[in-house]
């Protein structure tokens, strides 16, 4: 299964998911998570009250991220997490090291 993480240092989990200029996309399988590939994204957050669900930029992410059975982030707002979702996404929060973090989290998926 292909996961999809939004990481500051490519070592944690520890990023929000609409600060994410990036993901890592990990493959997951038989016990071990392997990095395949990176996709760059337009930021989600903007601050801007006027806009404040900017479902043209989580179209343009769900896009990028085709593929993927999963998100997963340090944090993620309830408003782009139900988009996403609707997207086909599971969505998980989580913090910690990403291999043995998306490992455990395959096993539930």
């Amino acid at each position: 299964m292909l996961i999809a993480v939004a990481t500051k240092d490519g070592k944690l989990i520890n990023q929000h998911f609409g600060h994410a200029e990036r993901f890592l996309i990990f493959d997951v399988e038989g016990g071990a998570a392997r990095l395949v590939d990176e996709k760059k994204v337009d930021k989600y957050c903007t601050y801007d009250p006027e806009h404040p669900l900017r479902r043209e930029v989580l179209m343009k992410i769900a896009s990028a991220l085709d593929g993927c059975g999963a998100i997963v982030s340090a944090k993620i707002g309830e408003a782009p997490q139900q988009e996403m979702e609707r997207f086909g996404f599971s969505i998980f929060v989580a913090e910690g090291e990403i291999k043995p973090t998306l490992v455990e989290l395959a096993k539930v998926l």
